[in-house]
């Protein structure tokens, strides 16, 4: 996987990448990045990167010419190296929402350019005829894309072969089936007089696996319950899931006094959706 970003802060990505399990799969080969700043390209002396909006309005918009020869550099630049399908995406916050499906999914591709903007927008005239796709990590506004680029690229790195110590982890983790995580817990076995559950204790695995499979259920019903909507359960996740609710009504589950006001925040449409699997 070959990732080469358009920004005006090339050292920020750079540094960024260098750490944790970005920065070892980079170490290792397998991953590279190439960063290229549109000052680069600017046309004239002042390497001016922004103008005025038409039409009036706050702030600044970058300029087509150096984001388009950016562009074509880091094409050229990943051609010489090999890459076959190339995909260029824009962050920002007018993008697609980013989910796990879309991150497995660039992770298949054989190079990214990520066009980190800044100012108020990028000219609308880039994003026509350069980018295949816009990608908003979250429905809030940052000061630039380089952030997000940084969070796609620690999501699609994690998915390449090789990169996690346990191929598992991937397997296992928030989304990937379309559920919350489980609760983990590790030594010592009693802290601050809670114990971890005996379950996890007991050494059987089928036992394990159910509640595991429980609790991620039953989280995603009490946190994320719009996720469950677009996921058919099947007739032993049900099962668990009232397991889970019957539970939650007897007290028999433990929660924070932050967790049960969350809990009780769900939305009328989440109200809807949570009955509609009762």
């Amino acid at each position: 996987m070959r990732i080469d970003v358009i920004t005006l802060f090339p050292e920020l990505v750079r540094d960024a990448s260098r750490y944790g399990v970005t920065g070892r799969a980079l170490e290792r080969g397998l991953w590279s990045l190439e960063c290229h700043n549109p000052r680069d390209f600017a046309l004239d002396a002042y390497r001016s990167i922004d103008d005025r909006p038409y039409g009036g309005g706050p702030g600044m918009v970058m300029l087509a010419e150096p984001l388009e020869r950016a562009i074509a550099a880091a094409r050229e630049h990943l051609s010489r190296a090999g890459s076959g399908s190339v995909r260029v995406i824009c962050l920002s916050a007018q993008g697609e929402r980013l989910g796990h499906q879309r991150v497995a999914d660039l992770a298949r591709a054989d190079a990214l350019i990520l066009v980190a903007g800044r100012y108020e927008a990028i000219d609308e005239r880039v994003l026509e005829h350069e980018v295949d796709l816009e990608l908003a990590v979250g429905d809030f506004v940052v000061s630039g894309g380089e952030l997000p680029a940084l969070l796609l690229i620690d999501a699609v790195v994690r998915q390449l072969p090789g990169v996690l110590n346990d191929a598992r982890s991937n397997v296992e983790e928030s989304f990937v089936d379309g559920l919350l995580d489980c609760p983990h817990y590790t030594r010592p076995e009693v802290h601050a007089g809670r114990a971890v559950p005996a379950v996890l204790l007991s050494g059987d695995h089928a036992a394990i696996a159910r509640w595991r499979r429980k609790q991620s259920l039953g989280r995603t019903w009490l946190r994320r319950p719009g996720l469950l909507a677009r996921r058919p359960l099947s007739e032993e996740e049900a099962r668990l899931l009232e397991e889970f609710k019957c539970e939650q009504e007897s007290g028999m589950m433990r929660t924070t006094p932050a967790r049960a006001e969350a809990a009780s925040q769900i939305d009328a449409e989440s109200v809807r959706v949570l009955r509609a699997h009762e």
